[in-house]
């Protein structure tokens, strides 16, 4: 066995003992360790603010993209919205001990299935420090042990905010080995991570395809499949111009770098002609550059030739691909063809188009005349946010406290044999 692997099992070992001290807590407990750990970190901002400079620093002289540093950057005022993010948790409904549904079977037994913790849970992230604090509170609400293993990019960051988060935690009677930093920066100690069956419940990947993908094909701990965005807004033929216009201008660049922004938009056909000339001078003017085919080129000559790859990335960044469609019926090919089953968006103003758009696009969120941006926890009113799941198992779309929880079956008799 070697060092780093030695290092995994042993806080993977920490975390299952405290997870098992941690699950029977109260409600009342867990929210005041909470509240401690807000009041740390509004204490702490310089501290945390000053590892964060660091990080960002490094990222700058490797070339790493703004968008990305943007998301890796802590200011004053973050650290307070995340600080304000977990005072919001301590206001969310504890989900352990809910009956999920109960009845007393014809024999007199008693059948309860209650909510209780997943365990032990490690996630796997990249790039947002912040994914450190919701992550951390969202396990802890729910009852779940954190193992937290963010990207080399932003580890004197995590490193900070996970002291931050124990040292809050020692004086509460939640254990400190609730929450824990998965030792060393190499692919090794993911590696061991994802091995670590039997110490490990569950894995969260959060971040870009590439990661999202070798945790789901290497680990042999269970995975919970976080997607990728690959985003589409479908203009229909019924829809409202201006209404069309300002919803896929903020599907796009109301924040560009995140999982539910757009990167495809689909015009109907027969409201091309009206609607792209506006569309595509809007979104040229905030900074968009668009990836069309012919039929949208020959609207803007500002606009890029598509390619197969542009229907398929995620772009995470001010490029949108564009594409004219025949029907309502092309566009959901298109979707179910290239989408990441993330979240689709329909502008129209008829109902039949609507509903059949639903019930056609199998994805995690589907919008109606509404932004793709809406896709969020927050937004949603979960509080903060573990991912959005994009898979059909357990768990589907902004994954909130509930979905931090499985279920167990409570049978109770009066002797009854069978």
């Amino acid at each position: 066995m070697t060092d780093i692997e030695r290092d995994i099992r042993e806080v993977a070992e920490r975390a299952r003992d405290a997870a098992a001290d941690l699950a029977p807590l109260s409600r009342a407990a867990k929210d005041e360790a909470l509240l401690a750990v807000a009041d740390a970190l509004s204490e702490r901002t310089e501290e945390i603010v000053a590892a964060n400079a660091e990080d960002v620093s490094r990222a700058r002289e490797n070339g790493i993209s703004e968008a990305m540093i943007d998301r890796l950057t802590l200011t004053p005022a973050r650290v307070a919205a995340v600080s304000g993010a977990v005072r919001e948790v301590v206001e969310l409904p504890d989900p352990v001990g809910e009956v999920v549904r109960g009845r007393t079977l014809p024999n007199g037994l008693e059948l309860r299935q209650i909510r209780v913790p997943l365990g032990v849970v490690g996630i796997i992230y990249e790039g947002r420090p912040n994914v450190t604090v919701d992550a951390a509170a969202l396990c802890l609400k729910s009852g779940n042990a954190a193992l937290l293993r963010g990207s080399s990019s932003a580890y004197s960051s995590n490193r900070v905010l996970t002291d931050v988060i124990r040292d809050a935690l020692a004086a509460t009677q939640v254990p400190a080995d609730a929450v824990q930093m998965v030792p060393g920066m190499s692919r090794d100690s993911v590696k061991h991570l994802m091995r670590a069956r039997g110490l490990v419940d569950v894995l969260i990947p959060r971040g870009g395809a590439s990661l999202i993908q070798t945790v789901v094909n290497e680990s042999t701990v269970p995975v919970i499949e976080t997607g990728t965005g690959n985003c589409h807004v479908y203009i229909d033929e019924a829809a409202d111009l201006d209404r069309a216009l300002a919803i896929a201008l903020n599907s796009k660049v109301q924040r560009c770098s995140v999982c539910n922004a757009a990167e495809t938009l689909l015009v109907h056909a027969g409201i091309a002609d009206a609607f792209l000339p506006k569309a595509l001078a809007a979104l040229r003017e905030a900074g968009v550059t668009v990836h069309g085919d012919e039929r949208v080129r020959a609207h803007d000559d500002s606009v890029v030739p598509a390619t197969e790859e542009d229907w398929t990335t995620e772009y995470l960044s001010l490029d949108l691909a564009a594409r004219v469609v025949d029907s309502l019926d092309e566009a959901v090919a298109h979707i179910r063809a290239y989408s990441s089953a993330h979240t689709e968006a329909i502008v129209t103003d008829s109902q039949s188009a609507a509903r059949r758009f639903v019930s056609l696009v199998d994805s995690a969120a589907v919008m109606v005349n509404a932004s793709t941006r809406f896709t969020d926890g927050g937004e949603f009113g979960f509080g903060a946010e573990i991912g959005i799941s994009t898979q059909k198992l357990h768990a589907r779309g902004p994954m909130g406290l509930p979905e931090m929880t499985s279920t167990k079956y409570v049978v109770t008799g009066d002797g009854h044999l069978r």
